[in-house]
């Protein structure tokens, strides 16, 4: 199994952040930090064995739970990036199609 791009980085830690949360929520468990993020047992336990990166979802997901902010629980997995990178696909306009223009749309008020 190959490891997400962030688990490369030597800084990345995601049990410390994971184990921060449960000390921050008084919580016994990876179990009950799943409950409480409202996700599977197993993204627990994939995310601590760097199998799974933490994505953004979850990324805000934790920020609205605990009230750290997205800087703070970015820190304290160790991702120091203050750019990310967006796929060649990402952000450019969807092709044109080579049909008929559009056709004008009514007023539905009009329509009564």
């Amino acid at each position: 199994m190959t490891e997400h791009a962030l688990a490369g980085q030597e800084s990345y830690d995601p049990n410390r952040l994971l184990d921060t949360l449960l000390e921050k929520m008084n919580l016994k468990n990876d179990a009950a930090l799943s409950r409480m993020l409202e996700v599977a047992p197993p993204v627990i336990s994939k995310i601590r064995h760097r199998r799974l990166p933490i994505g953004a979802s979850l990324l805000i997901r934790m920020h609205e739970t605990t009230g750290m902010s997205i800087r703070e629980l970015r820190d304290l997995m160790g991702d120091r990036r203050t750019k990310y990178r967006l796929s060649d696909a990402q952000g450019k306009p969807k092709p044109a199609p080579d049909a008929a223009p559009a056709q004008p749309q009514q007023n539905q008020a009009s329509m009564h």
